[in-house]
């Protein structure tokens, strides 16, 4: 097992102390929540870096790197539906789409395709949108004080983030499309010249 695939695990076990501090009753329970948040974010960004840079992609990593985003963020997502930070709707939308999207990939991965890098910036924008919500458990207490208009924004920026990855995987479908074709034509020409 190599560094990124043990910061990956790290992720996914640090989960359980995450949501045991966001329900914590301690005036700095919910800071230190916030910081393992960020901490278990920033390990995403360079684990993937990491093993991009050093060569360490692994079929094992590339399973466990998405689980454990999902892990942490539709943990924290159900947390504030408990908590009444979000309504139970929400969090249940959100985790519609992250089954969607992870199926997405697993049938895009079966045959050896996988989401461009516009898809790791819409996983990033999705969790900093996690992270805006547990800033705001920080300082709101009852859930009368979050408008409904502002739990509408956040559905609107989710719906949009759908959006992308629709086409998304519309455009990488066209690529793959393109790759068949072009296989074709050169074995077509291999088996002619041969």
């Amino acid at each position: 097992m190599n560094l990124p695939n043990i910061l990956t695990l790290c992720r996914i076990l640090v989960t359980p102390l995450f949501i045991i501090l966001l329900f914590y009753d301690h005036p700095y329970a919910k800071s230190w929540a916030l910081f393992i948040f960020v901490v278990a974010m920033l390990t995403d960004i360079f684990d993937g870096y990491y093993a991009r840079k050093h060569n360490l992609v692994t079929d094992y990593g590339r399973f466990l790197d998405p689980l454990a985003d999902k892990v942490m963020v539709l943990s924290a997502l159900i947390s504030f539906a408990v908590m009444d930070v979000i309504p139970y709707w929400m969090g249940s939308l959100k985790i519609f789409r992250d089954v969607f999207v992870t199926g997405l990939r697993m049938a895009m991965s079966s045959k050896n395709k996988t989401f461009s890098v516009y898809a790791y910036y819409l996983s990033i924008i999705s969790a900093s949108i996690v992270f805006l919500l547990i800033i705001s458990s920080l300082f709101i207490k009852n859930s009368d004080q979050i408008s409904m208009y502002k739990q509408t924004q956040i559905i609107e920026i989710q719906e949009k983030i759908d959006q992308y990855d629709k086409e998304i995987y519309k455009q990488q479908e066209l690529m793959y499309q393109d790759n068949i074709a072009q296989d074709n034509i050169n074995e077509k020409i291999r088996n002619h010249w041969c």
